[in-house]
Order: C-alpha cells, then structure tokens, then sequence
C-alpha cells in the first residue's frame, strides 16, 4: 500500500465522539486553491459536519425557522429604513423644517452608510462563529436609539442625526448582513429564493411602518408614534433571536493540534485540515467581475433611493390628496413584496445576474417615468407599484449576486462585507445629492401658496435614472467575463 492511501486511511479514524470523518485528499491546510480548481467548498462544509446529526439542504424545521427569523430582523430594521420617506416628508414640512431637505437628507443617508459599511466587520465576526453575541447586542442598541428618537425635541436637528442616522444606523450595519448571510448556511439550490423571503420582510415592514407613522403622528404626535414603531421593532427581533440557528462552524485558522497517540510509538496521527484559507483583499480586489459587480451596485445605490425616499414629498408637492400621498411609500413597498421573492426564484433558476440586469433596465425606466407622473394620481399610483417590484428585485438580488461570485461559504460573509462597505459610500452621497439637486424648501413657496413649487424635480430625477442606467452597463460586462469562465450564460 503506498503512502497516500496510508495518510487516507489514517484521516479516517474514528474522533473522541466515535463518529467517522474521512478525507479523502491529503492535508494542505495553508494550500491556495487555484482558478482551475474551483473546488466545491460546501462540500467540504457538510463533510465538516459528518459529526453532526444527518442534515439536508434545503429543507429541515431550522432552516425555515431561520428564514423567519432572519425575516423578522429585516422587517423591524430595513422596514424602518424603507419607511424613511415618511420621516423625511414630516421633517421637511414640519418637525425640522428650519433646515433644507438636502440636510434632512443626511439623516437617511447616514443610515444606509452604516447599513452597508459596517458589513464588513460584520461579516469577519460572522465568519469567526459570534453570530449569536453581535445580533443580541445590536438588536439591543437598535430598539434603544429608536426610543431615543422619540425623546428627540422639535428643531433639534443634532438630536434626530444622532439616534436615527449614527446609532440606529451602526446597529443596523451589525444585523443586515448576518440576518442574509446565515441563510446561506442551510440553502445551497433554492438559496437566492430563501434570501428574497428574507428580504421581502423589509418590504412588509415598509408596508406596515409608513401606515402606523402616518396614522399615529397625525393622531397622538411624533413621540407616542416613534415609541410604537420601536416597540413593534423590539418584539420582532425578540422572536427572530429565538428562531434562527447557525450551521456550519467556523473556519480555524491554523491547523487542529494532533490527537496524542494510543498506540505508545512517537509517530503522530496526522492534522486536521484547516480547510481553505480566507481570501485576502488583494485577492478581492484583482477579481474583475466582482469588482465590477460592486461598481455597478456602488452608482445603482447612488440612485435606486430617490424615489423610495422621496415619492411621499414629490406627490405632496404635485397637488396629490394628503389622504393618498401618505400611501404611496406603503404601494411602494406593497409592490416590493412581490419583486423581492420572484425575481430571485427567477434568479435561481437562470441565474442572479440574468435577473438582476433586467431589474435594473426597469428602475433606471420608472425613474425617468416620474417625470409625467404628477399629472395624475393614477400615474403616481402605477409608477410606485411598479417601481416597487423592481427595485425591490434589485435589492435583494445583491446578495445572491455577490454570494454567487464566492467561491464557497466561507468566502460569502468577507465578500459580501466588502461589498457592502463600498457601496455604503454611495448610500451616504446620494440622498444628501438628490436633496441639493431638488432645491431649498425656503424658496418654493410662492404668492399662490401653493407648497413645493419652486422644487426641481426633473433634476434628481434625471440624475437617477442616468446613475442606474451606468449600473445596468457594468452589470452587463461582470455577467459577460463571468459566463465566459463559467462556460454557461446561466449566471
């Protein structure tokens, strides 16, 4: 018997549980895998949890039961965000209406920074098996800015950026990613399905959030309305800590130190492997078509926000019925609900770039399509129902997207951490820009009183829509380079 198969049959003994974990290459725990290879790493995951009672993908109590979870966290933190466009209508016409929307809007932006950037340490601590630890201090840190808020004073602009824009924002950043990120330990073929179920919670959330601001500020005042929402929040995320589980362990870095021998010879039995090591940010960097991924989603965010929130503010300003007007951020995301589970089973089956390009074409059109759509309400109407399902499509495809560029589930958490980091760059600018570009409320208000028509809509806009359409470009040459490595146009 010659020396591999000797090393084979040794990595097959049985551990201290008396179970069996065999291997059938040789120990290479620091080997760089190679382009060539591309060896399927969540194999490997489940053969590291051969010690673990038989599990499936796909299927299973926990795995669900983890998807409502995650739901949950997406619902009470994303669904605020989504809601967002209420605030910003109610702080520009009345709770900090001494500052411009271009100020206001560093409040929402600020969030979305955080959102994403914190993602990549999010991700590293997710990676390194602390899921449980970060999700209970954030959701923690998340209902107590939000009931903050609520003690914020009129015309106290310092106040609201603090608790709503940096700390609900940081909190958010630390449950986010790991909310998305986890599902990918227990969903391999329907993964991109899963994770659209997961964030079409901040959709619902966005349905609901809007509803109870709106009814609650104009009956019981901003405070009584903040404290509800945060309340509603901190039930939600209560329920999702009890219901989501972790699945595949850690990565160790460096190899397990070696059983000591029974046998009394001074011959050791081999080192577990350490599995394959982390990509570096070299190595994230040199990746063409991920890079270009995160470029189009870097100008995409910078626009894809405008009318999400903005559309509440645009349909005041158009002489909309206020009765109608604080219902088109709920159509919004009513429609979104719908774009974020279908398009990404969509994208299971033909791949998450294939539906991810056709999402974008459609936002970069119904933004433009806001240009005649204060003419009517049914126009209003129509291009927020639409426009929910697409740029709800588009925002849950991002995570698929940059899973699917991974080259197994230990990169998924660093890959899209990274990502997320970058892009929240492009989060911070583009609220903030789109306000400068609408104009200052101070000067819209003319001799026919009628509110908002000194605001240059046509601006922002334009702007958007020229923003997704340079996303859709980038899209279209990362899934190209992609497919041809690939070798199948299913990408």
């Amino acid at each position: 018997m010659d020396d591999t198969n000797t090393n084979n049959i040794n990595a097959s003994r049985e551990d201290g549980s008396g179970s069996t974990a065999v291997h059938n290459t040789p120990t290479h725990p620091h080997r760089k895998l190679s382009g060539g290879e591309d060896e399927d790493v969540e194999k490997q995951a489940e053969m590291e949890l051969s010690n673990s009672p038989p599990f499936e993908w796909d299927k299973g109590v926990w795995a669900w039961s983890t998807v409502f979870g995650a739901w949950c966290i997406l619902f009470a933190t994303f669904g605020m965000t989504n809601a967002y466009g209420v605030y910003q209508d109610y702080y520009v016409r009345t709770y900090l209406s001494t500052y411009t929307p271009s100020s206001i809007g560093w409040i929402g932006s600020i969030q979305i920074f955080f959102q994403f950037s914190m993602g990549f340490f999010a991700g590293k601590l997710f990676d390194a098996g602390h899921f449980y630890p970060m999700m209970v201090v954030a959701c923690a840190f998340y209902a107590f800015c939000y009931f903050m808020l609520s003690l914020a004073k009129e015309q106290q602009y310092y106040q609201v950026f603090l608790a709503q824009g940096i700390g609900a924002g940081i909190a958010l950043g630390f449950l986010f990613l790991p909310a998305i990120s986890v599902i990918s330990h227990h969903f391999k073929r329907y993964r991109a399905f899963a994770m659209g179920i997961v964030v079409s919670g901040s959709s619902c959330g966005g349905i609901v959030f809007p509803i109870m601001l709106n009814k609650l500020i104009e009956k019981h005042g901003f405070p009584t309305a903040t404290r509800a929402v945060a309340a509603t929040a901190a039930g939600l995320m209560a329920l999702a800590l009890v219901t989501m589980r972790t699945r595949v362990p850690p990565k160790p870095t460096t190899p397990a130190p070696a059983p000591a021998s029974t046998t009394g010879s001074d011959e050791k039995a081999p080192a577990k492997p350490a599995g394959p090591p982390m990509p570096t940010i070299k190595e994230l960097v040199s990746d063409l078509p991920y890079m270009l991924t995160i470029a189009a989603a870097f100008v995409n965010i910078l626009g894809i926000f405008t009318p999400i929130f903005y559309m509440q503010l645009f349909a005041i300003t158009h002489s909309i019925p206020p009765s109608l007007a604080f219902y088109t951020i709920t159509i919004l995301n009513g429609g979104s609900v719908l774009g974020r589970i279908l398009p990404n089973l969509f994208g299971d089956l033909f791949g998450p770039f294939n539906a991810i390009i056709v999402c974008t074409l459609g936002c970069a059109v119904l933004i433009l399509a806001m240009l005649g759509a204060g003419s009517g309400q049914a126009a209003i109407i129509l291009v927020s129902l639409l426009y929910g399902i697409f740029s709800g499509a588009y925002i849950s495809l991002i995570s698929p997207l940059m899973a699917s560029l991974a080259k197994g589930v230990h990169e998924i958490g660093i890959r899209m951490g990274f990502a997320f980091t970058v892009v929240s760059f492009a989060g911070l600018a583009g609220t903030p820009i789109m306000g400068a570009l609408l104009g200052n409320v101070d000067n819209s208000h003319h001799g026919d009183g009628e509110f908002g028509a000194g605001l240059h809509w046509n601006r922002p806009i334009g702007v958007s829509a020229a923003f997704m359409f340079l996303g859709f470009g980038l899209l279209i040459v990362a899934r190209s380079i992609t497919a041809g490595r690939k070798g199948t146009w299913k990408v």
